[in-house]
């Protein structure tokens, strides 16, 4: 997520673990999307991948995903809870506004290293290159410096760490420096990005080495850096025999904690955005985003 290269009005700020700092934060997320339109719209299919996941990780209190049609839920491959609506239209209407708005309220766990349950996709599914975070022998020359080429399935996770470091360095963090489309290649030869290029130049480095990576998406607490409340980060294999991973925030060089909250994952950004869909009519569309998060008092 990590504000994506969208139009942002204003941004405020089964899974098993096996290391937990022993720190915990109560949050309260709202998250609306205001959709706008210059002509009616006649048909709109959208999905949304806007809900999280009690895990032991973080425990969902309670969560309302709110749409201008019924929404109906589903499981993807990748375990995330996705929830979609179809709007028609007919000669009679005149829609030019919708919104979307998620909200509740989340306990996390400060966890960063956990185990996949056996129902989730081998590892090895996520050595595959995506159009986002293509395994590049640049991206591997640089990855070298950090982190030997895997040999046996296992992953040291200083090492990652420091490779997350050099990655930060590498692509230092500039808003709106790209775009939903910007591949992980492009990201490291411009050296700017932001959180989500971040995240899908470590998942490309290290598919590119031979270590499973792959994309998540979720939110950032942190009141003195409201750019960073849609983030995004990476996960990456330590024992592919075990099915052991560890959360990595590249734009943080640190692992996941209690200031994260975790939506969706996938192979990339494309496998898990915060909403997307096709439409007919409409004319020119217009959106903007509104996160603010908080600790209750």
């Amino acid at each position: 997520m990590c504000n994506c290269g969208q139009p942002v009005a204003r941004l405020i700020t089964a899974l098993i673990y096996s290391r937990d700092n022993g720190k915990n934060m109560k949050l309260h997320i709202r998250h609306t999307t205001d959709y706008r339109y210059t002509a009616p719209l006649r048909y709109a299919l959208q999905t949304l991948w806007l809900t999280p996941l009690s895990s032991p990780m973080q425990t969902v209190n309670f969560w309302s995903l709110g749409a201008p049609e019924k929404l109906f839920k589903q499981t993807d491959a990748f375990g995330n809870t996705v929830q979609s609506y179809t709007f028609v239209g007919t000669d009679a209407d005149n829609v030019r506004w919708s919104l979307v708005n998620a909200a509740g309220e989340v306990n996390t766990h400060g966890i960063a290293e956990f185990t996949d349950a056996e129902t989730l996709p081998h590892p090895y599914f996520f050595l595959r290159g995506t159009a986002l975070a293509e395994p590049h022998f640049q991206l591997a020359e640089f990855g070298r410096h950090f982190i030997a080429q895997s040999t046996d399935g296992t992953a040291n996770l200083q090492a990652l760490l420091a490779l997350s470091q050099g990655i930060m360095g590498a692509v230092s963090y500039k808003k709106d420096s790209s775009n939903v489309t910007t591949t992980a290649l492009q990201a490291f030869n411009a050296g700017s990005g932001v959180c989500q290029d971040q995240a899908h130049v470590m998942v490309a480095v290290c598919r590119s080495l031979g270590y499973p990576a792959r994309y998540v998406s979720g939110y950032f607490y942190d009141a003195n850096a409201p750019d960073l409340a849609s983030h995004a980060w990476a996960d990456v294999c330590l024992n592919v025999a075990t099915r052991q991973w560890a959360s990595i925030d590249v734009t943080h060089a640190c692992l996941t904690d209690e200031r994260h909250i975790r939506l969706a994952m996938g192979g990339d950004y494309n496998a898990c955005p915060p909403a997307k869909g096709v439409r007919q009519g409409g004319g020119e569309e217009s959106m903007s985003v509104v996160i603010t998060i908080q600790r209750p008092r």
